[in-house]
């Protein structure tokens, strides 16, 4: 079964409005057979003013919006969904309240397994990949463990922005960070998503602007496409 998924690094860009930079590519992905689509709040506190805030926009698109916390068994939504959202926020508390709610593997399985098409959003990107170990976010609560969703063999680090050359902050830069933590054993490589135009491919349902960090080496989102290719045929 052919992975569907749409990984988005920012829900917002300068100057526009709540996913408007890739709606075009939000329909592509769902297409007209996906009706309704599960929406999981849970990275931001208010979870019923986020619900509000998709519900409003994919309804713009001609989807209708099931939110995850309306539900009284989360589980047995995500088994009837037709099409998985995961919104951005903080990536731990997301990680917690998915395993909280015992979907990590039900989502895992209906993807991988079942085929339907799945959508994230900076920390609901970054929970779809190995583990949250990239992510930017504070740790805020504690999952109990940092091992997430596992649709894709590498983790990602959303909003990920070269140092600018001209500034004087004396900080770490993300490069740096990231280069720190490739320097553990074992580490699967990194997809650092920015805000450029994607990269897409319809084979595959993946959609990037992003470039692929392996330890000292990096590759473009074409090739990591291609290897995505490559690892949904075997």
């Amino acid at each position: 079964m052919k992975r569907r998924l749409l990984l988005v690094s920012n829900s917002t860009l300068h100057g526009g409005g709540y996913l408007q930079h890739c709606q075009q590519q939000i329909q592509d992905f769902f297409g007209k057979n996906v009706k309704r689509i599960l929406f999981v709040p849970y990275a931001l506190q208010d979870r019923d003013a986020y619900t509000k805030t998709a519900r409003d926009k994919f309804k713009t698109l001609g989807y209708e919006v099931d939110s995850v916390h309306e539900t009284p068994d989360p589980v047995e939504a995500v088994r009837k969904a037709e099409g998985i959202f995961i919104g951005g926020g903080n990536t731990f508390r997301l990680l917690k309240a998915l395993y909280d709610n015992k979907l990590v593997t039900e989502i895992r399985k209906r993807v991988l397994e079942d085929g339907i098409p799945y959508m994230g959003s900076s920390a609901g990107t970054n929970v779809s990949t190995i583990s949250i170990n990239t992510t930017n976010d504070m740790p805020i609560v504690y999952p109990p463990t940092f091992a997430a969703i596992g649709l894709v063999p590498f983790n990602i680090n959303p909003h990920y922005l070269d140092a600018d050359p001209n500034s004087k902050h004396m900080g770490e830069t993300r490069e740096q960070r990231i280069v720190q933590y490739h320097e553990e054993h074992d580490t699967p490589c990194v997809l650092m998503c920015c805000t450029r135009g994607p990269i897409s491919s319809s084979r595959t349902g993946f959609s990037f602007g992003c470039q692929l960090a392996m330890g000292k080496n990096t590759c473009s989102g074409a090739d990591t496409l291609h290897r995505i290719q490559q690892m949904n045929t075997q």
